[in-house]
């Protein structure tokens, strides 16, 4: 678990703070009428704000690919 974490911490911050913003853009701003599916209920927004916080973060993510050299004989 800590290998797994250490590996994807780039995205759990960006859950993080991505909930910690769709929380208060819900408090703050929100929907008076309720009929806003994102932002008329805080679990949506705070669920809604981790996913796009997760998937802006992992934008960043340096991953590199590593290819065996493989010798082909045709």
């Amino acid at each position: 678990m800590k290998k797994w974490c250490k590996k994807n911490w780039l995205y759990i911050a960006g859950a993080a703070v991505g909930a910690v913003g769709g929380f208060l853009y819900w408090h703050f701003i929100g929907c008076s009428s309720g009929t806003c599916m994102i932002t008329s209920k805080p679990i949506n927004s705070t669920l809604y704000g981790a996913l796009m916080g997760s998937l802006l973060f992992g934008i960043f993510k340096n991953e590199t690919i590593q290819v065996k050299n493989r010798r082909h004989d045709f």
